[in-house]
């Protein structure tokens, strides 16, 4: 009785002891979901004078946060020595704590050009660090990450920040910029799971 090359590839990897991958129609090896299982994660909530950051190690009985802050520049500062703090801070980040995936905030429609165009150059810096280490970059529309954590797409930033203080167990609420990050980390822990129904949007 003849075999399918599926069935093939399937015993071939019980006799070398591997467990056997999907297959897809026609018998090709579908990847594994997220075969590295990424555990410590980044959020990036990025602006030119407050870039956010939160940085999450997935544990039971709920993920543990490794560092939280604001990128904070001042007004005096012309816009490269921000776009330099911002790039050297996530450089010691990713160093101090290898995480091989970042969630960042997806871009909005801003009424002012000019905001956009700061925010467009504080995204672009950090991104720029964070492609050059090789993580995987997902994009999260700030609406679906409101609409994770508090159920409601149009939460105020103090309601985000309560329940990822309660999501995470911390003693004291997160500053608002920090908060939106750890909120970002914590949705992007969420759509790599298997029961992930939207997964983001990779970049």
């Amino acid at each position: 009785m003849g075999i399918t090359l599926q069935q093939f590839n399937q015993m071939a990897a019980r006799v070398n002891g591997r467990k056997s991958r999907a297959a897809a129609p026609g018998g090709a090896l579908l990847p594994p979901r997220n075969p590295t299982g990424h555990k410590i994660i980044l959020g990036l909530d990025p602006s030119l004078r407050g870039t956010g950051y939160g940085v999450i190690e997935l544990a039971k009985p709920h993920p543990r946060v490794l560092a939280q802050g604001t990128i904070s520049c001042p007004a005096a500062w012309p816009h490269s020595r921000c776009l330099a703090n911002i790039a050297q801070t996530v450089r010691d980040l990713l160093r101090k704590f290898s995480p091989t995936v970042c969630a960042v905030e997806g871009l909005f429609f801003a009424q002012n050009l000019k905001t956009a165009i700061l925010m467009g150059e504080a995204r672009g810096a950090a991104l720029a660090v964070i492609g050059e280490a090789g993580l995987d970059i997902y994009e999260i529309a700030p609406r679906k990450v409101k609409q994770a954590i508090v159920g409601y797409g149009a939460a105020q930033k103090l309601a985000v920040a309560k329940m990822v203080q309660r999501m995470l167990q911390l003693p004291e609420l997160p500053a608002p910029d920090a908060a939106d990050a750890l909120a970002l980390a914590l949705v992007q822990a969420q759509t790599q799971s298997s029961y992930a129904l939207t997964p983001a949007k990779r970049i």
